[in-house]
């Protein structure tokens, strides 16, 4: 199975976001969800077969963790349909340049402001 099909479960969804917080065992994860641990270790057998969540053996437990390199197409796919912040073109900030030094040199042409009872 791939990431995207194993993502398209809300209840695998919701086990990724807890497991992006650190590593945790079956009866910690059912804890979080309205449904019965073998459900939530047949959602995580799909996650560990899409590349996604890894089982490790500790002591009498088994913890999973999430691999965040198994979201790599997914990044990738969303990367290509949410276009980049417009980036100023060249031209743009050659024109602002130009302006602001238009500014300054009006302000410096500009006849002095003189105040009541000095002389300029």
């Amino acid at each position: 199975m791939d990431a995207f099909a194993a993502l398209a479960d809300p209840v695998r969804r919701a086990l990724l976001r807890r497991l992006s917080e650190g590593p945790a065992r079956v009866a910690d994860l059912a804890a979080d969800h309205p449904i019965s641990r073998p459900a939530v270790s047949r959602h995580l057998k799909v996650l560990v077969d899409a590349g996604l969540v890894v089982g490790e053996d500790r002591g009498r437990e088994r913890h999973y963790v999430l691999v965040p390199e198994g979201l790599a197409d997914v990044g990738a796919l969303l990367k290509d349909l949410v276009p980049a912040p417009a980036r100023f073109d060249n031209s743009v900030l050659d024109a602002l340049d130009l302006e602001v030094r238009r500014t300054a040199r009006d302000h410096r042409s500009a006849a002095p402001v003189t105040v009541a009872g000095e002389s300029a």
